[in-house]
Order: C-alpha cells, then sequence, then structure tokens
C-alpha cells in the first residue's frame, strides 16, 4: 500500500536524487514547508524569510520500503547534527526536519531520531519534527532536477554524488538495481 512521507534535508535537489534511488519510492517531489507564506516561490524561500524549508515529499510502498526506514535512510544520508545548514547551504530553509501526517508518522519519527542518536554516539541530531504544515510543490524546473539540469550544474555535481555513494553503502539493501 503506497504511503508519504515528508523530508527536508538541505537542498531538495540533493535529497530527492537520493530518494528517487530507493527501492519502494514510486514518486518524489520537490517542494516547500514549514512556514508561513502561502504559495511560496523559490526566490522566496531561498531568501529565508518564508519560514520555509525545502523538502520532499516521499510516495512509497510500505510493502517494499517501511516508514521507519524512509525515515532512517532519510538521516542516514545528509547530517542532522547541523543547525539550520547542509555544507554551504546556509539558512532555516535547509534545516533538517520531518514533517509528520499523522500521529503515528510523528511516532516514528521521534522513534527514528533516537534511533540515530543511539547509533551515532557523541553526536546529537538536531532534526526536528514539525507540523502539521501546509505542502507547496516546488517549481516544474525543481522536479526530477538531478536526471536533467542537475548533471551540469556544479553544485550538484559535488554534492549528489557523495549522497548516492552514502546510500549504497548504508542502504544497500534498499537500492533500486542493487544487490545485497
Amino acid at each position: 500500500m503506497n504511503e508519504q512521507a515528508i523530508v527536508a534535508g538541505g537542498c531538495f535537489w540533493c535529497t530527492e536524487a537520493v530518494f528517487r534511488d530507493v527501492m519502494g519510492v514510486s514518486e518524489v517531489e520537490s517542494g516547500y514547508i514549514g512556514g508561513h507564506v502561502p504559495d511560496p516561490t523559490y526566490k522566496e524561500v531561498c531568501s529565508g524569510s518564508t519560514g520555509h524549508a525545502e523538502g520532499i515529499r516521499v510516495t512509497f510502498d510500505n510493502a517494499v520500503i517501511s516508514l521507519p526506514e524512509v525515515y532512517d535512510v532519510f538521516l542516514g544520508t545528509h547530517d542532522p547534527t547541523q543547525l539550520n545548514r547542509q555544507g554551504n547551504d546556509v539558512g532555516t530553509q535547509y534545516r533538517s526536519a520531518i514533517f509528520p501526517l499523522d500521529d503515528a508518522q510523528r511516532a516514528e519519527a521521534e522513534a527514528a531520531i533516537a534511533r540515530w542518536n543511539a547509533e551515532h554516539p557523541g553526536q546529537q541530531a538536531v532534526t526536528t519534527i514539525e507540523g502539521p504544515a501546509e505542502w507547496y510543490p516546488a517549481e516544474d524546473y525543481h522536479q526530477e532536477y538531478w536526471e536533467g539540469e542537475g548533471q551540469r550544474n556544479p553544485y550538484c555535481l559535488a554534492v549528489i554524488p557523495p549522497k548516492l555513494m552514502k546510500l549504497r553503502k548504508s542502504f544497500a539493501n534498499k537500492v533500486k538495481g542493487e544487490t545485497a
């Protein structure tokens, strides 16, 4: 059965690229969530003035990958210890956050963060659990960015391949086309 999850872990181009390679994921949509301005634009969100995070909405088959596994992949493929940033992307729009769609997802998000913290002694995830919040799809040119323009974008070429390598190393049994 299909389920959805919304997460934010820095640049949505990068997070989207990771989840497009995860087994059981049928759709990944980039967008904005967690702010106070209705229908924000990319330029507005990038300014940091709207309160939104760049996020992704993942549609997945929970018979192939469970929600806890989705959250584990999310936490394991970005740096959840960086407050309001990922690498050179700085601002609240690049925060690490989970936006549960109901109380059950909120409980799973809390458990995932606790699991990550237990597995990384001496480090502390600053990932927030936020919402409920309105989801706004990003402009069309942001969708499937890595598959198109991203492969010619120096920023994406520097940031996305290491994230994909992390996915393949840490979650090999969840990568499309991989056998573990």
